[in-house]
């Protein structure tokens, strides 16, 4: 079965490309923007401060970005799109609902919006509508 580095060059294997870059893209965007707001956030904590949160969302952000880039398989995809929609989700949760601490994680209720907390909305939700793309777009296997 062809991939997306092999075969003929269609409008299927370009489709896939641009969404690969996409996701890729917002993933790192989100893995920077998280890495450069973590030092703002290592105050509010309980067992883990919600700055750790941050660089442990922006290392699995980066993985995600290199593994849809270089490793093209179905696997690499769903993490891609689980971190995307995981970190959006944990993201409007905290924005819109005062959750509380949670065991070891902080009370990270936030109900204001700013310029990197939109950034952030903007990556994530480029990355999971770019991932959800090659999901779904997936050619089947000829027997």
């Amino acid at each position: 079965m062809p991939n997306d580095l092999t075969g003929p060059d269609t409008p299927h294997r370009r489709l896939r490309g641009v969404a690969r870059l996409l996701a890729a893209a917002g993933l790192a965007a989100d893995a920077y923007l998280h890495v450069y707001l973590a030092d703002r956030y290592d105050a509010v904590s309980a067992t883990v401060s919600q700055g750790t949160l941050f660089r442990i969302e922006a290392a699995v952000a980066a993985l995600a970005a290199l593994l849809v880039l270089v490793w093209r398989r179905l696997l690499a995809e769903a993490f891609a799109w689980t971190v995307a929609a995981g970190g959006l989700a944990a993201l409007l949760l905290y924005r819109y609902v005062d959750v509380g601490e949670l065991g070891p994680l902080p009370n990270m209720y936030e109900p204001l919006w700013f310029t990197d907390k939109n950034l952030v909305v903007i990556a994530q939700v480029l990355a999971l509508l770019a991932a959800t793309l090659l999901l779904t777009r997936r050619r089947r296997r000829h027997a």
